[in-house]
């Protein structure tokens, strides 16, 4: 690894930064480092005891049971921990380990924004048992899993699969039992890490057999900056029960929303008939039925997280491959990842599971394309279906695409939806034809 001082570029508002001189938050020298991205899962197995070898999977299990009396009765009995606690930075050094590209390089030689995916979602569990460590004990008695990816942004499209990347991030706000995980990612330009995208992730702290909520450490906010940081993982958490609140499986359209689909319907009526069977596509649109692709994955053990249960990266990866898929068949070119929001994890998935994905274009407004993934797992006795997790992202296409239309009510309803998640998008971004990030 290079020891020459880098400088960083400019950073987003809101994030600690290494510039601070932190760097991984425990106050042993010995650990003042940066990890290397190999390490990050191995760092989480010793954590929480687990075992590389599938067959002994039971038996770290069974051990774990034991560690149930740490666990605190109240979150008063904790010890309070600041932002810096838990502060981590982690090098994926693509430039200077070349043997690393494989894993991450597509056939144009960009970067798989998929992998990209599986590492930010381990980091953001490391960050949190950095923030619950206890002293009294090796091995943390708290199960910690990932609830929401509430946003991830993009600030740069170009991504160079010859330059170093570095992971960062920090516990940035605290409930009962959750946790707000804000994460950056730079690439190495000349002697800078320049910031490529941030991410917001949720947190929740389980007991230590994964059933039921355990408390975490409260939070101290030192100085102004963290006061807001901190203040603004409140006002994410009531804009998240706000959006949750006026969704479209729980409220009517608004008067707006009826009005736009009313539009469409109207603009898709033959005008050679008098009739409101009789519907033809515009000009340059698609229906959405039209715009579908699935796939299956059979969840092998090689798969697992550290409880035993599919890793959410992984889920994250297949997912955004087959809606980043979707876009590039619907537009007619390479697509690349604009904004990634609200991925819920409704409920884990077991290994062995039957995982169906069905992704779909929703929205589309210009060169910009919403694409709604939905994943589930069939119960082979019954052959019932379970929804997991309802993924959304955001693509941008080099050309402009077109428009999508909904035929049924259903897929009304689909429309508006997507077109709430792309109006949540950041500021509209400019396509630079240099590298992109792709699956």
């Amino acid at each position: 690894m290079r020891r020459a001082v880098l400088r960083l570029c400019t950073l987003s508002k809101g994030l600690l930064t290494p510039g601070r001189g932190l760097t991984q938050g425990s106050q042993n020298p010995e650990n003042q480092r940066v990890f290397h991205i190999h390490e990050v899962r191995d760092k989480l197995r010793e954590i929480v005891g687990a075992s590389t070898n599938w067959r002994d999977h039971m038996k770290a299990m069974e051990e774990r049971k034991l560690l149930q009396s740490f666990l605190a009765k109240s979150q008063e009995e904790l010890p309070p921990r600041r932002m810096k606690d838990s502060y981590v930075e982690v090098l994926l050094p693509l430039g200077s380990q070349p043997e690393l590209r494989e894993k991450y390089l597509t056939v144009q030689n960009a970067i798989r924004f998929g992998r990209i995916l599986e590492d930010l979602d381990s980091l953001g569990v490391l960050i949190c048992y950095m923030h619950t460590k206890m002293h009294s004990t090796k091995m943390s008695p708290l199960s910690i899993v990932t609830a929401l990816v509430d946003k991830i942004d993009m600030h740069k499209k170009c991504l160079s699969p010859e330059q170093d990347i570095k992971f960062s991030g920090h516990v940035s706000w605290v409930g009962k039992t959750s946790m707000e995980v804000k994460m950056q990612m730079f690439q190495l330009h000349g002697n800078e890490f320049c910031p490529v995208l941030e991410a917001t992730f949720v947190m929740v702290a389980r007991d230590s057999e994964n059933k039921r909520s355990a408390f975490v450490n409260p939070l101290i906010a030192e100085g102004p900056k963290e006061e807001e940081l901190f203040r603004q993982g409140e006002l994410n958490k009531g804009r998240r029960v706000a959006f949750s609140s006026a969704s479209l499986l729980k409220m009517a359209p608004s008067a707006e929303e009826r009005m736009t689909i009313h539009e469409m319907f109207l603009n898709t009526l033959d005008p050679k008939t008098i009739s409101f069977r009789s519907r033809v596509l515009p000009r340059n649109a698609v229906w959405m039925e039209n715009s579908k692709l699935k796939s299956l994955e059979i969840c092998h053990p090689q798969e697992r997280n550290i409880f035993n249960r599919i890793f959410g990266g992984f889920l994250m990866r297949k997912a955004y491959e087959l809606g980043w898929a979707t876009a590039c068949n619907f537009g007619g070119s390479r697509p690349f990842v604009v904004a990634v929001d609200d991925i819920m994890f409704q409920k884990p998935v077991e290994v062995g599971s039957l995982l169906f994905l069905s992704s779909q274009v929703c929205y589309t407004q210009g060169n910009y394309i919403q694409v709604r993934v939905h994943s589930e797992v069939a119960n082979l006795q019954n052959k019932e279906h379970t929804t997991t997790n309802v993924f959304h992202f955001t693509f941008m296409s080099e050309k402009e695409v077109p428009l999508v239309f909904p035929r049924t009510y259903g897929e009304s309803m689909l429309y508006l939806d997507g077109q709430r998640h792309f109006n949540s998008m950041s500021a509209p971004v400019t396509l630079r034809n240099d590298y992109l990030v792709e699956p």
